[in-house]
């Protein structure tokens, strides 16, 4: 294979001017000769640069408004022909094809014209033809051809000459960029224009940010990808103030906060304390650091090295009360130079500024993979108010009850099944996750509370008189006595089980109120 390569003729079309005008001086002050189309050669020529038009090259005049321009013989056979084969040399020299050495291309902003809400011509217009088709015949033929994609490349390509090395690199980079070029218009397509939820074919694209220390575990590999395209503001284009690297599982667990306390993001103020993905205290007050503090209560042994989240602007003294325990991670959507000024002295702990809460309603899909395959679902951006509650039990509840049935409900949506909330005025009282059933869960839930009110001297274990949630149907009546034995006097529930006439039968002997949502959160 041929390793130096110099560059003789280069072709340029690109719709981002980035770097443009300098790569074109560059390479003009090696002799190289400079061929361009449309606005590429406005911009090279009116910074004084001799430039050949691509309709010079090939005979034709650009056409139709400018979809036909480089689709022709003499610019792909100049990039595809094999160098070293007689055959395709005679085919040039007999067509008068000339070589290229060096294409720069970058496409039409498609992705971008969808995210600004272009008009569906628009969006058309933006798919790009002949840029990818120069991308793909000169990645194909890299051992003689470079192909540039991104501005950042440019000054790899200033010198005149190419190390096949490079020009291996330039031709992966290439791929990766129309395959996912090609992929963000399929889903366009598939869920924008044609309306479809499950695309027969899902292209998912992605781009490298950043690698990771590790994985979930020290032996594991990881990195840190955003989709090519529009998303959600959250933990993965946060902005990191200070503190360590991010590892995997700090990830993992400041979305689920995050997610958790975007529930709540036009509610009162609201923190929400994180281990292990699961909550394990979540409260909302008049402030901040109250709300905090009574957050940290639920479970102050499991919040220690966990992860705070906060609907509001941090400010000082709520990073005061949170500097009093090791905590890895804090998201909020912005905070005030006091907040920073205090965690700038707990150097190891990261502070993340979303800028905004994402929707919690927001539509969108969620892929897990699976052994051979990909489970792919709509995020469960379910919700319910007071309306959709059905009151099943001879006892109405009180609007208090109600109102901790729904910031219970809200809370085990985000927790691991099968999941148990107490909640009361406000604040979880004990959370139970991921047990095998549901009865656990309720009885480790109101251990914490026990545990929390030892702890802290509450004078009453606040499990009592407290509304429980529970994420899905209690297939049995012993997880409802469970949280009666606990001191609930208010369930709230989905509903639907064979037996749903014997728990509510159990809920009425105790004097409970419940209500049915018609709606499940299982989270595994």
């Amino acid at each position: 294979m041929t390793d130096i390569v110099p560059i003789r003729r280069a072709l340029l079309s690109v719709s981002d001017k980035t770097g443009l005008v300098d790569l074109g001086k560059s390479l003009a002050a090696k002799g190289v000769e400079l061929v361009s189309t449309g606005g590429t050669a406005k911009a090279l020529r009116d910074a004084g640069l001799a430039v050949k038009d691509i309709s010079e090259l090939t005979g034709f005049p650009e056409m139709m408004d400018g979809r036909v321009k480089t689709l022709h013989p003499k610019v792909h056979g100049g990039l595809l022909a094999v160098r070293d084969n007689a055959e395709h040399v005679a085919s040039m020299h007999e067509h008068a094809i000339g070589a290229i050495d060096l294409v720069v291309v970058n496409l039409y902003p498609f992705v971008q014209t969808v995210a600004k809400g272009g008009t569906r011509e628009e969006i058309i217009e933006n798919i790009d033809i002949g840029g990818p088709s120069m991308v793909r015949s000169a990645a194909k033929n890299h051992e003689f051809v470079a192909i540039v994609t991104d501005p950042a490349d440019y000054a790899a390509v200033a010198a005149g000459e190419t190390t096949l090395a490079q020009r291996r690199k330039f031709a992966a980079k290439a791929y990766a960029l129309t395959a996912s070029y090609d992929g963000a218009i399929s889903q366009w397509f598939a869920h924008a224009d044609q309306g479809e939820i499950f695309p027969e074919t899902l292209a998912i694209t992605a781009e490298r940010t950043t690698t990771l220390r590790y994985g979930e575990n020290p032996h594991q590999k990881a990195a840190l990808y955003l989709p090519k395209g529009p998303a959600a503001k959250g933990i993965a284009n946060a902005v990191q103030v200070q503190g360590k690297e991010l590892s995997y599982n700090n990830y993992n667990d400041a979305d689920a906060a995050l997610e958790l306390v975007a529930e709540f993001r036009d509610a009162e103020p609201t923190v929400v304390i994180v281990k292990h993905a699961n909550p394990c205290g979540v409260a909302t007050a008049a402030t901040l650091v109250e709300a905090y503090e009574a957050a940290l209560k639920c479970d102050s042994v499991s919040a220690f090295g966990g992860i705070i989240a906060v609907n509001r602007p941090l400010d000082g003294p709520t990073a005061e009360a949170i500097s009093g325990i090791f905590t890895e991670v804090v998201c909020a959507p912005d905070a005030d130079d006091a907040a920073k000024e205090v965690f700038a002295k707990k150097k190891n702990l990261r502070l993340l500024l979303t800028g905004e809460l994402p929707d919690p309603k927001r539509e969108g899909l969620t892929v897990k993979p699976i052994a051979g395959g990909l489970l792919v679902q709509n995020r469960d951006n379910g919700s319910i108010t007071l309306d959709d509650l059905k009151v099943v039990t001879k006892r109405q509840p009180s609007e208090q009850e109600l109102t901790d049935a729904l910031f219970a409900w809200t809370v085990a949506k985000h927790v691991k099944s099968n999941a148990i909330v107490y909640a009361k005025d406000g604040i979880t009282a004990g959370i139970g996750a991921g047990q095998m059933n549901r009865r656990d869960s309720s009885r480790i839930a109101a251990a914490k509370a026990k545990e929390a009110a030892e702890t802290h001297g509450f004078a009453d274990v606040h499990t009592k008189g407290s509304a429980v949630a529970s994420d899905a149907f209690f297939p049995f009546a012993d997880g409802l006595l469970a949280a009666v034995e606990a001191g609930a006097t208010m369930v709230i529930q989905p509903g639907g089980s064979m037996r749903d006439d014997e728990v509510i039968k159990a809920a009425d002997e105790a004097g409970l109120a419940m209500v049915f949502t018609g709606m499940r959160h299982f989270r595994h």
